[in-house]
């Protein structure tokens, strides 16, 4: 994977953080001031068409992204590591599992897209298929999915960086690659350590989706609500993410 991430630590314990679809690995900065870097190393990645990657050809499907995964993983010497995925990242990070299970020692999904994708009603696909070429329906989406109960200053804020961040064709691709995604029967019942943290205010990828999805497919897998905080935790509740996320997988070492 060429350059297009950034890190955090210089622990012993891997963690590759891989990012939604409305981010980029810069997404992942709110976060990294409440990680603990001696225990931890944390690499925030760009997929190809987002962030230092934007100009970058490809195909945007699931499978090229968690080859990317690996690819970096290989880079940096990582023979085992755990991952981090929010949103769209958590259909990577289950098709990296998938691809190599061996390789991975645990895994968080922050609200994770899971891997039989997401259900949309017509008016739904609307919205979101629109959102490559229309800001407005990108903020629509974002204030949906926490809520309706956040400022706008924020809102704007992450339309602007999803903007900045993402190639409008790379964007559009990797929707009908999670939205459609469809390996559940690879990974269901996988045994290793899955954590699966989502806020409450989270109306698709909350509680309940969790627990017929996640928990069904990964023996023991954990699960925590994030009271105050919506699809984005990571500038929500960003202490108690950090806390959540690193109380499990201390506990994979």
């Amino acid at each position: 994977m060429p350059a297009g991430r950034e890190e955090v630590g210089v622990g012993e314990h891997p963690v590759i953080a891989l990012h939604g679809w409305f981010g980029s690995g810069r997404a992942w900065r709110p976060l990294q001031p409440h990680l603990d870097g001696t225990r931890f190393r944390y690499v925030f990645p760009d997929y190809r068409g987002y962030g230092a990657r934007v100009g970058e050809s490809g195909a945007h499907t699931l499978e090229e992204a968690a080859g990317d995964v690996l690819a970096l993983a290989d880079e940096l010497g990582f023979d085992r590591f755990s991952l981090i995925g929010h949103s769209m990242g958590g259909a990577v990070m289950q098709r990296v599992l998938a691809d190599a299970p061996d390789r991975v020692r645990a895994m968080v999904g922050i609200s994770p897209v899971p891997a039989g994708g997401v259900p949309f009603d017509e008016q739904g696909w609307a919205l979101f298929s629109g959102a490559a070429d229309d800001a407005g329906n990108r903020r629509a989406i974002i204030d949906f999915t926490t809520g309706n109960r956040l400022t706008g200053v924020w809102l704007d804020a992450m339309v602007r960086h999803s903007l900045e961040s993402s190639d409008p064709r790379a964007f559009g691709d990797y929707l009908s690659a999670w939205a459609k995604a469809d390996f559940q029967a690879e990974i269901d019942g996988r045994e290793l350590p899955v954590k699966v943290i989502v806020g409450e205010h989270d109306p698709a990828l909350g509680e309940s989706t969790m627990r017929a999805t996640f928990q069904r497919s990964y023996p023991g897998c954990e699960l925590e609500v994030l009271r105050n905080a919506g699809h984005y935790a990571i500038d929500e509740t960003p202490v108690a993410l950090a806390t959540g996320i690193e109380t499990f997988l201390a506990k994979a070492e």
